[in-house]
């Protein structure tokens, strides 16, 4: 236990922090085993990319799952807190060929530096259970999962459209294509079809959307924001509607029907035409005598492949010249090509019904297309074609213009367009799902390799599993032009395990979300060599109680994680069916942004750090200038800290300013953890005032008491002493509600302020009092602990109290009674004094007393017309 900095009346917080942190280091004291009396509690914050220094939103992501850790220890809890690194992924690639090293020295090295970064911050976390997912002996394990999931059918493989880059030789995600072009080589980008390996995810679906329902929110486990909830729904997307098939019009050109699914049957007799997407069999097929329709096709296939970004994009078509028929009124109805079609989602083909579908409305009036009102609903305006109402997509409404099934509702018409359609073949029911198929296939080296082997006779064949892990090489140097494996014999020569041939290894390497959704798993047994996770340790760590992390991984993330755990749970690995029972998603940080306007027209932004302000008497910015020439810069407003506006703040330098304790703090008082915080100097100096103002009232009164003191006589208080303590059982119990059920941090340390100010209101009369006053600051600094937690363990060992083997105090109800009150009076509504009484004070004695306050006599000009008491409150008198 520290005692360094005794009686110092200055808080050194650069002595104090590195010999805490030596201490706890020293004594292991964050370290768990599996096995233990204590109730366990595994806290979880969502692991770094090792991109070489920590920001400001890394701080404050797992300054929250400390303050969580740290109060379930006081609480007496067994704490499993661990750290480790998201190492694989694109932009260690890149900046390996940007600085021409291996991504693996990059990735390491990097890791090194955070690492220390990490433990500055003095988070207790047990780096005894450190991982990074680049490792064989972490990545060994998800690909014999992924082995045995082929096994079972869980992972195919299957031809996929792609962004293709033509000089970098690899696959861009959406966003990599800008302008058409890729967004390193500037090349224009190709739509490919290339071999790649899906998780069926979609096997999965009902069960990922039902079982949300046990992570609703309550006060019992907390479950998850109900937002967070509502975003994976959406994300699933169940949908029931039907499957319809449209016979080919033209068999001798495209035999087979079309079929569509659609949620809205009910608006069947109002398609005027179908579309499909450009790589639809049928289109191909009407493209091959049609050069400018095979033109279009190629344009809509450099398009992107995004499903928002269609949505967005201008609605381009063309008409096929074929057609397929009505399966009702036996109509011919034109097929058209359109780029807001994908071949990815459904069956590639869309009934289009422009009178009651937005898109098709917008598509169809463009091409001059007929649009046909089908629904009708009560008291809304005149259908027009001019202009879409949002009345026009209701399910509200009932059939009209649709023969036999006018005056149907939705679920009547669905009813019935089945009952007709299903017996010729022509309409199934259907649930269908949002959510496709995960694709986990990537075309780039630092990744883990797929345990797959290719084969010319026997196809696909999954690599044995006592030849597992399948390495990477770690000494490669990528030069941007394609994947290295495809060029390295070395690695992707091989044998197939099933016939003995000749055969080449995938040189695929898996989407780094793989790693990142079982990496919490693997914590709790991360040196185990007989399987992902040892089972003991899977029964007692698993699942995680508190999940934390950026609300940008509310979707993909959270739901791969999901879909994981139950992979794992299927095969005997895991329990249960959920892997975080409680998650909190924090807001983002918030700083200024300065800037000037080049030449170009381009923003140049200046870093906070660099720039000068003139501030009103509130703080607000009137004008900035750039420190490097004194010359004004343009003010941008609050925006989320980033690179590309140069307005991250350094952890590193606030550390060194201000110390850990500081940061940590500020970072949880400036905000509620779920919304934004927005940075601020003055912040950061009010929360280093506090730690500081804690310090000396801590040093004085060790210098004004004596060491030993006789145990705390409660029923000798005095009405100051007796407040005080009251204040203090008060916010014992208001941070314990705040940490543990509310999660709102910034409340707690308000209260701590709160309690602050009135240890220094009190002045002890006797060793009585002084006891009262040691009960308050002791506490007060228990409190503050899971916050600041260097200055606390150095403060608490001058009254021999070891933070590390300490308890969070206990309420005491008796003090929580009073036995006087504050009363305001008033005069017509306007305070004019202010009455301290006991707590059993008769209404006609109250009115006297504040009758008789000499602030008050002045205002009674007359005989009272009314005197109103509201109990435990006010006295009014009317005059």
């Amino acid at each position: 236990m520290t005692t360094s900095n005794t009686q110092s009346s200055e808080y050194q917080f650069a002595q104090i922090e590195p010999a805490v942190q030596a201490d706890w280091e020293s004594r292991q004291s964050f370290a768990v085993a599996d096995e233990t009396g204590s109730p366990r509690r595994y806290v979880l914050s969502m692991f770094p990319y090792p991109s070489g220094k920590l920001h400001m939103g890394h701080v404050r992501n797992y300054t929250i799952g400390d303050v969580i850790s740290r109060y379930y220890r006081l609480k007496g809890e067994t704490v499993l807190q661990p750290m480790g690194w998201d190492a694989f992924g694109l932009p260690a690639e890149n900046a390996a060929i940007a600085h021409q090293v291996a991504p693996a020295k990059w990735t390491f090295e990097n890791i090194d530096y955070m690492r220390g970064q990490l433990k500055r911050l003095g988070l207790s976390i047990d780096w005894n259970r450190e991982i990074a997912t680049c490792t064989p002996e972490y990545y060994r394990w998800e690909q014999w999962l992924f082995v045995q999931l082929y096994k079972k059918g869980l992972i195919y493989r299957k031809l996929s459209t792609v962004n293709w880059d033509p000089v970098d030789q690899t696959v861009l995600a959406n966003e990599q294509v800008i302008d058409g072009r890729g967004w390193r080589s500037g090349a224009l980008v190709e739509k490919r079809d290339i071999p790649m390996y899906y998780f069926r995810i979609t096997d999965y679906a009902q069960e990922l959307l039902d079982d949300l329902d046990q992570l609703q929110p309550n006060d019992e486990t907390g479950g998850w924001p109900q937002q967070v909830l509502t975003m994976q729904r959406n994300w699933i997307g169940r949908s029931t509607g039907m499957d319809i098939s449209f016979p080919s019009a033209n068999p001798a050109i495209y035999a087979d029907s079309l079929t569509v699914f659609t949620t809205r049957p009910d608006t069947l007799m109002g398609v005027t035409y179908v579309a499909v997407a450009a790589e639809h069999p049928l289109a191909i097929k009407a493209s091959e005598n049609n050069a400018v329709l095979k033109a279009f096709i190629e344009e809509c296939r450099m398009g992107s492949v995004a499903e928002a970004d269609v949505a967005t994009a201008e609605k381009k078509g063309m008409a096929t010249g074929l057609f397929v028929t009505h399966p009702v009124s036996n109509e011919q109805v034109p097929v058209w090509v359109a780029n807001y079609v994908l071949m990815s989602y459904g069956s590639g083909a869309v009934m289009a019904v422009p009178a009651h579908d937005e898109r098709d409305f917008e598509f169809a009036n463009k091409y001059q297309l007929p649009i046909k009102q089908v629904i009708q609903v009560n008291g809304a305006d005149d259908y027009s074609s001019n202009a879409w109402q949002e009345w026009y997509g209701s399910k509200d409404g009932k059939l009209v213009q649709s023969g036999e099934f006018d005056g149907l509702d939705y679920q009547g018409a669905f009813d019935a367009f089945l009952a007709k359609l299903e017996p010729q073949g022509l309409a199934s029911a259907k649930v269908q799902f949002r959510l496709r198929d995960w694709g986990v296939s990537r075309q780039r080296y630092w990744g883990c390799p797929i345990p797959m082997i290719n084969c010319e006779s026997c196809g696909q064949v999954p690599v044995p599993e006592d030849q597992l892990p399948v390495v990477l090489p770690t000494d490669v140097v990528p030069d941007g032009s394609g994947n290295p494996l495809a060029k390295m014999p070395e690695f992707y020569e091989t044998t197939c395990p099933s016939c003995g041939a000749a055969a080449r290894r995938e040189t695929d390497t898996l989407d780094t979300f793989v790693e990142s959704s079982w990496y919490y798993a693997r914590y709790a047994s991360p040196d185990y060599t007989g399987g992902m996770v040892k089972p003991e340790a899977a029964q007692s760590w698993l699942p995680v109680n508190q999940y934390i992390g950026g609300v940008e991984h509310a979707i993909l993330h959270l739901l791969y994680a999901r879909f994981f755990h139950k992979l794992m749970r299927d095969e005997g690995v895991v329990q249960g069916n959920e892997p975080f029972t409680r998650l909190l998603t924090q807001g983002m940080v918030l700083a200024d942004t300065f800037y000037r306007e080049g030449e170009n027209g381009k923003k140049i932004w200046f870093n906070p750090a660099d720039v000068e302000l003139d501030k009103d008497d509130k703080s607000r910015i009137l004008a900035a200038r750039y420190k490097g020439d004194g010359q004004p810069v343009n003010i941008g407003g609050m925006e989320k800290m980033s690179k590309s506006k140069n307005n991250g703040v350094d952890p590193q330098a606030i550390i060194d300013r201000f110390g850990a304790d500081t940061a940590r703090v500020f970072m949880m008082f400036a905000a509620p953890p779920d919304q934004s915080l927005e940075w601020s100097d003055a912040g950061v100096e009010g929360s280093s005032r506090f730690l500081k103002r804690v310090w000396r009232q801590t040093q004085l009164h060790l210098e004004n008491t004596p060491t030993i003191l006789a145990p705390l006589q409660t029923a000798n208080l005095d009405t100051a002493a007796q407040e005080l303590r009251r204040k203090l059982h008060e916010t014992i119990q208001k941070v314990g509600n705040d940490i543990e059920r509310r999660q709102s941090f910034n409340t707690a340390i308000a209260a701590l302020m709160e309690l602050l100010n009135s240890i220094a209101k009190f002045e002890a009369k006797d060793d009585n009092d002084r006891a009262a006053e040691r009960e308050a600051i002791t506490s007060l600094l228990l409190l503050l602990a899971p916050f600041a937690p260097h200055l606390s363990q150095a403060l608490l060992a001058h009254f021999d109290i070891d933070l590390v083997n300490a308890r969070f105090p206990q309420v005491d109800a008796s003090a929580l009674t009073r036995n006087t009150q504050t009363i305001v009076v008033q005069v017509n509504g306007k305070l004019r004094g202010k009455l301290e009484v006991g707590m059993d004070i008769s209404d006609d004695e109250l009115k006297a007393l504040a009758k008789a306050l000499p602030e008050v006599q002045q205002f009674l000009t007359g005989p009272t017309k009314k005197e109103i008491v509201v109990k435990n409150k006010l006295v009014n008198l009317v005059v």
